[in-house]
């Protein structure tokens, strides 16, 4: 096994970074990750992190039928509050019928990377989780 962190696994690289932590953490980073765990556990954060990184930038209008079943509701509350933790950019374009364009920013497109990491695990434990269910439902 080599000590370079980015050579190891995904799972080594946890166990690593976790017996290095800090004992203490800053209450705000601890708060931080408290808000980030339950906006990007909201289905329509991720879906729509993941749909403006594969297409860069898209009105609001493109953006609503590209992210099936969100309500125009939902999807405005939902990019008002990644736009106020920095997650996209919003452009208005001073044209009639108004036109705005939502853009993923540097920290939008860190955070799906970082988010990278459960596609990973699910994709490696996707047969013992459905076993796991399937046992479950199964009492």
């Amino acid at each position: 096994m080599t000590d370079n962190p980015y050579e190891a696994s995904p799972e080594r690289r946890a166990q690593r970074l976790a017996e290095t932590a800090p004992t203490e953490c800053d209450v705000r980073v601890g708060r931080l990750v408290t808000d980030l765990i339950g906006r990007v556990a909201d289905k329509w954060t991720m879906i729509i992190l993941e749909v403006l990184e594969e297409h860069k930038e898209l009105r609001f209008t493109e953006l609503a039928r590209k992210v099936e079943g969100i309500s125009q509701k939902m999807l405005t509350q939902t990019l008002r509050h990644m736009e106020r933790d920095g997650m996209v950019t919003r452009t208005i374009h001073p044209v009639i019928p108004p036109r705005v364009d939502y853009r993923l920013t540097p920290l939008g497109l860190s955070l799906g990377a970082a988010f990278c990491g459960v596609w990973i695990w699910a994709e490696k434990n996707l047969t013992e989780v459905e076993a796991a269910r399937t046992a479950f439902d199964a009492r």
